[in-house]
C-alpha cells in the first residue's frame, strides 16, 4: 500500500471511532475487561483471593493534583479511570449470607455532587453495574467493613504496597483508608466467641474463645499470573495498541519535516505531543526524551532544555499513549537535513543492528536473542570504526538491552520467556558516545538510537511503526518536505 493511501486510511479509521457527541466509541469493552477477569480467575489455584488497588493520586503542589493514571492491571481487569477503587477477585464461588453466590466484587469511590462539581462525574456503583457490567458494585466504604474472613483461604494474593499515597481528611473511604482496612483485615488476630458444645480449645482461661488465624499473604503469585495474561495482546488490545503506535510514528514524520537548526529541544517535543493530541492520544506513554547532540548520550534525558539545535543530530524517544495502550519509537535525526560522515557511519551501524535484532524476533526466541544479533553488530562495527578495543569496551557505548515488550506499560509486564503470537516488544539498539570518551573526538557527541514496535507472528515480525523512515536516505529525503509546524512563529515576547 503506497504511503498516501496509507495515511488516507488512517485518517478514516481515526474519526470513523468517534461517536455522534464527539467522544470516542473505540475504548476497550465490559466483555472484554470481564474475559480478563474470567482468565485470571482460570489461572489461580483453588480457594485463593486475589485483590487489586486502584492507583493513588499524587500531589504535585499545595492543592494542585498530577493528571490521574489508573494502575494498568486494575484497568485491565475494570475499566475503572478513577481513584480509591479496590476489586476483589475470588477463585470460587462464594455465598452471601442471602444465599446468593458471587465470584468478584467492585468497590468504587462514591458519588459525591461537591466533589463532582470541582473533578468531574465520578461512575458511581451504579455507572460501574451498567457501563462496566459488574453484577456486585459496592462503595469504597463498604471495603472498609466487608466482612471477608481473608483467613478461610488458602493464599490472599496481591501486590506489594508502595506506600506513595496520602491520606485525604476529605475522604474516609480514600485509598489510605481501603490500604489500611485491609491490612487490618489480612493482619489482625481477633477472638471470637462461639457455643460452649463446639469447644475443644480454651484460650486465656475463657472456654468461649478461640484464636483466628492469621491470612496467608502471597505478593508473588499474582504478578506472574498478570504477566501471563497481558504479554499476549488480544485483538482488541491489538487494534488500540498499534493506533498508539502509527500516532507516535506520524509524530516523527512530522517533524521531520517541520525540524531546522534554530528549533529547541522543548520545541521539538511540543510537536511530537501535538500531532499525539491531534489523533486522540489522551497522554504521553512516557515522560519525552528529545536530545541533541551530548544530550542525547543520557539515555532517559527529560530536560528538553537546549535553547537551538544547530547542526546537532536529534534522539527522540517519545510514545503516544491511546485508551491506555502506550507505544514507544525513537527517531534520531540530523536537524539540519543531512548526516555529516560520522553521523552516518553511526547512524547506518545502528539500523543494521536493529535490521538483524528484527529478523530473529520470531516465535520460539526471547527478549535476549534480538540483544545477541544487536550487539554484535555493534561490538564489531565499533571495532572495525577503532572507537572499541573488544566487545567489552563496546558495551561502553550501547549499555541497555534491546528489547522489552510493551502495552499498558511502556516496559510492559512480561514473564520473560519464549516468544508467542501476538506479543509486542520493541526493538531498539543504540550508540552513545558522550564527550570526552576515550576514543578520537570526531565521534564525541554522536548518540543515535533506533527504535521501533514489533508484533510477533506466526509469519514473522511485522515491524508496527513502519511509517517514520528508518534508513538514513529516507529520513534526508523526507526533511526536504515542508510542514506548517516548522514555520509557526509566534510574537517575540521580551
Amino acid at each position: 500500500m503506497k504511503p498516501a493511501i496509507q495515511l488516507l486510511c488512517f485518517f478514516l479509521v481515526t474519526f470513523s471511532t468517534l461517536a455522534q457527541n464527539g467522544t470516542p466509541s473505540d475504548y476497550l469493552t465490559s466483555e472484554f475487561h470481564k474475559s480478563r477477569r474470567d482468565g485470571l480467575r482460570a489461572d489461580m489455584p483453588k480457594n485463593t483471593v486475589a485483590v487489586f488497588f486502584a492507583n493513588a493520586l499524587r500531589n504535585r503542589a499545595n492543592d494542585v493534583e498530577y493528571v490521574y493514571h489508573q494502575d494498568p492491571d486494575f484497568y485491565y481487569l475494570t475499566g475503572y479511570k478513577e481513584p480509591n477503587a479496590v476489586l476483589v477477585i475470588f477463585s470460587d464461588k462464594q455465598t452471601n449470607d442471602k444465599g446468593e453466590t458471587y465470584n468478584e466484587l467492585l468497590y468504587v469511590q462514591k458519588r459525591n455532587a461537591l466533589a463532582e462539581q470541582w473533578t468531574g462525574k465520578r461512575l458511581g456503583v451504579e455507572g460501574a453495574q451498567q457501563q462496566l457490567g459488574f453484577e456486585i458494585a459496592l462503595n469504597g466504604e463498604e471495603f472498609i467493613k466487608n466482612g471477608i474472613n481473608f483467613a478461610n483461604f488458602d493464599a490472599v494474593m496481591f501486590d506489594e504496597f508502595k506506600d506513595d499515597y496520602r491520606d485525604s481528611e476529605r475522604d474516609d473511604a480514600d485509598l489510605f483508608d481501603l490500604i489500611k482496612a485491609f491490612k487490618t483485615q489480612i493482619d489482625l488476630i481477633e477472638t471470637t466467641v462461639i457455643p460452649n458444645n463446639q469447644m475443644n480449645v480454651e484460650l486465656n482461661g475463657n472456654s468461649n474463645a478461640i484464636q483466628k488465624k492469621k491470612a496467608t499473604v502471597d505478593n508473588e503469585t499474582l504478578l506472574k499470573l498478570m504477566a501471563g495474561l497481558r504479554e499476549i495482546k488480544t485483538e482488541e488490545e491489538m487494534k488500540l495498541l498499534t493506533k498508539a503506535v502509527r500516532i507516535s510514528a506520524m509524530g516523527q514524520r512530522e517533524i521531520m519535516k517541520a525540524m531546522h537548526v534554530g528549533m529547541s529541544e522543548a520545541e521539538i517535543q511540543g510537536i511530537h505531543e501535538y500531532v499525539y493530541k491531534k489523533y486522540g492520544s489522551e497522554y504521553e506513554g512516557y515522560p519525552s526524551i528529545v536530545g541533541a547532540g551530548n544530550n542525547g548520550c543520557v539515555l532517559h534525558y527529560v530536560e528538553n532544555s537546549k535553547l537551538k539545535v544547530d547542526n546537532d543530530m536529534v534522539l527522540m524517544d517519545l510514545g503516544a499513549e491511546y485508551h491506555g495502550y502506550t507505544a514507544d519509537v525513537t527517531r534520531t535525526i540530523p536537524a539540519n537535513g543531512k548526516f555529516n560522515p560520522e553521523q552516518k557511519l553511526i547512524y547506518d551501524l545502528v539500523y543494521e543492528a536493529q535490521e538483524a535484532g528484527i529478523a530473529v524476533s520470531v516465535i520460539g526466541n526471547n527478549l535476549r536473542t534480538p540483544d545477541d544479533a544487536a550487539r554484535k553488530v555493534v561490538n564489531e562495527g565499533l571495532i572495525a570504526l577503532g572507537i572499541a578495543k573488544d566487545d567489552i569496551e563496546a558495551r561502553r557505548y550501547f549499555p541497555h538491552g534491546t528489547s522489552h515488550h510493551i502495552g499498558l506499560d511502556v516496559h510492559d509486564t512480561s514473564l520473560r520467556g519464549a516468544f508467542k503470537p501476538n506479543m509486542v516488544i520493541t526493538v531498539e539498539p543504540g550508540i552513545y558516545i558522550p564527550e570526552g570518551s576515550p576514543c578520537d573526538k570526531k565521534w564525541w557527541g554522536i548518540a543515535v538510537r533506533i527504535e521501533d514496535d514489533v508484533l510477533i507472528t506466526a509469519n514473522g515480525p511485522i515491524v508496527l511503526s513502519a511509517e517514520a523512515p528508518r534508513k538514513s536516505e529516507a529520513i534526508e529525503a523526507l526533511m526536504k518536505e515542508t510542514s506548517p509546524l516548522g514555520s509557526l512563529e509566534l510574537p517575540t515576547l521580551d
